[in-house]
């Protein structure tokens, strides 16, 4: 990541903290799910008229559920799904627009020839990336979250309460870093399989799990937890460890699309639409 980058991942990480009154270490643990405001809503980001564009593709995958999958209908739906169609709805060009799906490692190569024109499947900002491709600011930031069981209760200080426990993370994840990092005195119980993890959690051999909080919301919410379980304690932030968060990506040729997708995602988050979509695939939240 660039120094620009850097800094202006870290002024939205801050706004967005400041915003819902949050310290920067951890979300503090609400009873509503909550999706923190990544714009400021007094910033000036002119509406742009895209009423000249003839045709906008965006470029997904297939296997990324709850962002983009296949319904039992056999179509593309999802919250990447959902998030183009709003984009392109206040963008004024609905009827112009068109979504394809094709493997994850083809997806930059296809925008490169001018095969799509933007792409949204959690293509990572990185220096490599970026000398190919301009990034929107991000539209959801990822964050770390500790699960427990449900007879368990909510934990105000994991740390302290995992003191000398066992906490599951997979190997090698960035999880198990900011574990053995930031909370030397928990006692890592390292899994090289999830389900091995999982199965713990749900019969006590393990205290709890730290890992990807959307993965884990869709797992809370779904029949493979059982109701066993909930999220025991606020998320963690750490985008040294977990990434500067999902943003759509444009060739560098395109400076003007990737500020009329901006325009777009600023409307969308300020007036809550993006809540709305984000809640209909993560009913529990993230954060």
């Amino acid at each position: 990541m660039t120094l620009t980058a850097s800094l202006e991942y870290f002024r939205v990480l801050a706004l967005s903290l400041a915003i819902i009154g949050i310290a920067p270490a951890a979300f503090a643990q609400g009873s509503t799910p909550t999706q923190p405001r990544l714009w400021d809503e007094t910033e000036r980001v002119d509406r742009i008229d895209a009423s000249s564009v003839q045709r906008l593709r965006f470029l997904t995958v297939l296997d990324d559920p709850p962002f983009a999958f296949l319904d039992k209908f056999g179509k593309l739906t999802g919250l990447h799904i959902d998030l183009v169609r709003a984009v392109c709805d206040e963008l004024g060009i609905a009827e112009r627009c068109q979504i394809q799906a094709l493997p994850y490692d083809e997806l930059v190569s296809a925008l490169e020839v001018g095969d799509g024109d933007a792409v949204i499947a959690g293509v990572p900002a990185t220096a490599e990336n970026r000398r190919s491709l301009i990034f929107t600011r991000p539209y959801l930031l990822p964050a770390a979250r500790f699960v427990t069981r449900k007879t368990d209760g909510p934990i105000d200080d994991p740390a302290a309460s995992f003191a000398g426990r066992r906490v599951g993370v997979l190997a090698g994840s960035s999880h198990e870093r900011l574990l053995r990092r930031d909370m030397p005195d928990i006692e890592p119980a390292v899994y090289t399989r999830e389900i091995w993890m999982l199965n713990d959690l749900k019969t006590g051999k393990i205290d709890a799990i730290l890992g990807d909080a959307t993965r884990y919301s869709v797992w809370l919410a779904g029949t493979g937890a059982d109701g066993c379980c909930r999220f025991g304690s606020g998320p963690y932030l750490a985008p040294e460890l977990f990434g500067n968060g999902w943003k759509i990506a444009v060739s560098r040729r395109d400076q003007a699309l990737a500020d009329a997708l901006n325009a777009a995602l600023r409307a969308i988050s300020n007036d809550q639409r993006f809540e709305q979509i984000f809640l209909r695939y993560f009913p529990l939240g993230i954060y």
